[in-house]
């Protein structure tokens, strides 16, 4: 039988591409894909289950279809990914309205649960090994045709205290080099323009392998591809070697534009934490980065609130942020997740933890806002992504899709969508720079 089904994709990019390789499996075992819930024999919903709120926007996006589902608009859920093989035991005990379950160790398993669904009228539960779990395969992109994701490993080994990832993905396994090339090759002829590396930790990549940190050349490799851009995601700041830092300062493709997560900069709670760094490691770290990329901006993840910050600690990540100057930065209140250390150590309150968050966020707003204005005057490569009736938007190397703000400018033309462009930065509106057509 020939069913309709449609997917729902949760959470981060690296759970995006397991979407989109399901999304293939399943339109190559002869079903239709389609976009709309309603209608469909199946929907697939691939959750998140990094934190506790992950699991409740998955829940609810649960429940919003299984309404659907009592209209007689769908007639199955399968519910996949993280939360899943978080709470693989309660997933399928306390959510009657779900027809099935896969873990993340079973992507690969989604055609026979939707025979499985469909045809024997089973409620499966598949739990794959996470270690071993097969990581390519071909993908029917969900992002628009400009741009896309290149996942070059899976799991994690950092272990940090706060964090449940390794239970959910797994070991930190690499996928082979000529794997890699050989999807880069093929995302390359399809007309992407941008492509954006992502792992958990792109900076061991290969370490698993034979030892050696290989993403210096697997980079060097990915920009002999007709790519415009290559954007780098998730680097751990005690694995960025003189090599790395070498490419990404002489590689033209490859954007100065670097996501590395610090979490925090206390030297107390680094080390609670079981982060591998220390406060005058990083500090000199993005130093060295500053003087060798020209232009360079800095995303960064922080949470506020983790054991061990008391008033001083937060100040004094406060103050850290002020002076590194990161541009990005996404600012997060601890959230004590059930099974990790973190959880069982000491902490403020979660109240605390989200008001020490909202006054990061305003130390952040103006360090954008100085950012801002610093550029302005400026002339952008800018690939642009809409018109929003008034205004064409898009980005620079500056702004990561989904995460970052957009660029809004004027043109005295149509701009199609994926199409790159000069923009003179002359203003800011709502936090988001504008411009015009410097062409």
């Amino acid at each position: 039988m020939r069913y309709r089904v449609s997917f729902i994709s949760l959470g981060c990019a690296k759970n995006r591409v397991n979407c989109e390789q399901m999304m293939s499996a399943v339109q190559a075992a002869g079903h239709a894909v389609q976009v709309e819930q309603e209608g469909s024999d199946v929907v697939v919903i691939n959750t998140c289950g990094f934190l506790a709120s992950a699991c409740e926007e998955a829940i609810e996006t649960i429940l919003a279809t299984a309404e659907l589902k009592r209209a007689g608009q769908v007639k199955k859920i399968l519910v996949t990914g993280c939360m899943t093989q978080r709470y693989r035991e309660d997933v399928l005990r306390e959510l009657p309205e779900v027809d099935g379950a896969l873990g993340t160790g079973s992507y690969d398993d989604i055609v026979k649960a939707i025979d499985e669904v469909m045809e024997q009228g089973l409620r499966p539960c598949h739990l794959g090994n996470i270690h071993t779990a097969p990581q390519g395969g071909p993908r029917i992109l969900s992002t628009p045709p400009w741009y896309a994701y290149l996942r070059i490993a899976e799991g994690c080994d950092n272990h940090c205290a706060y964090c449940v990832i390794p239970s959910l993905r797994g070991k930190y396994r690499s996928r082979p080099r000529r794997e890699l090339l050989e999807e880069a090759a093929e995302l390359s002829a399809a007309g992407v323009k941008e492509l954006l590396v992502i792992a958990q930790d792109i900076t061991r990549y290969g370490t698993d392998l034979n030892g050696e940190r290989q993403l210096a050349p697997l980079l060097r490799e990915l920009c002999g591809l007709d790519f415009r851009w290559i954007r780098l995601h998730y680097l751990y700041p005690d694995e960025i070697t003189d090599e790395l830092i070498d490419i990404i300062a002489k590689e033209n493709k490859i954007l100065p534009y670097l996501d590395i997560p610090i979490q925090h900069c206390n030297d107390g709670i680094l080390s609670a934490m079981n982060r591998r760094d220390t406060k005058a490691e990083l500090t000199a770290l993005f130093g060295k980065l500053r003087a060798r990329i020209p232009g360079l901006v800095l995303r960064t993840s922080v949470i506020t609130g983790l054991p061990g910050e008391g008033e001083a600690e937060f100040e004094e990540l406060c103050e850290f942020l002020r002076e590194m100057k990161i541009e990005r930065a996404g600012v997060f209140p601890f959230s004590p997740e059930e099974g990790t250390p973190a959880a069982r150590m000491d902490h403020v309150d979660m109240e605390e933890a989200s008001r020490r968050a909202e006054l990061a966020v305003d130390v952040q707003s103006d360090i954008i806002d100085e950012y801002n204005g610093s550029v302005l005057g400026e002339t952008r490569e800018v690939l642009c992504e809409g018109f929003d009736g008034q205004m064409f938007y898009g980005r620079s190397y500056a702004e990561s899709p989904d995460i970052d703000g957009r660029i809004y400018f004027n043109a005295d033309r149509e701009i199609p969508p994926g199409e790159f462009v000069t923009v003179r930065l002359t203003g800011v509106m709502d936090g988001e720079l504008t411009g015009e057509l410097a062409e």
